[in-house]
């Protein structure tokens, strides 16, 4: 089997994940939100947003302006198989991605 075919997809992972369990979820949600960066993000920074992890809660109402984004070196990025930026603006991976 080719390596390509081996790697797992965002879409994939979110499969998986609409198997588990609830419990299952919130232990995968804190364990992302542990890996987050979105506080370090020159975006969230001095935005009052208290809120992480958007790429899989969704857009902030409280930040509104593109200052920098560091989502591409984000561990949950890689984790989950994410390919856009911007969460916090345009939306979680499953919106971003039409899901």
């Amino acid at each position: 089997m080719p390596k390509e075919s081996q790697k797992t997809t965002f879409e994939q992972n979110m499969e998986a994940m609409s198997k588990m369990s609830p419990k299952e979820v919130e232990a995968k949600i804190k364990e992302l939100t542990k890996a987050c960066i979105c506080g370090k993000c020159p975006t969230y920074a001095g935005t009052g947003e208290k809120r992480l992890l958007f790429c899989a809660s969704g857009k902030s109402t409280i930040i509104k302006k593109e200052k920098g984004c560091i989502c591409p070196g984000c561990p949950v990025q890689k984790n989950l198989a994410l390919r856009w930026d911007y969460y916090c603006l345009k939306g979680s991976g499953k919106e971003q991605a039409g899901m």
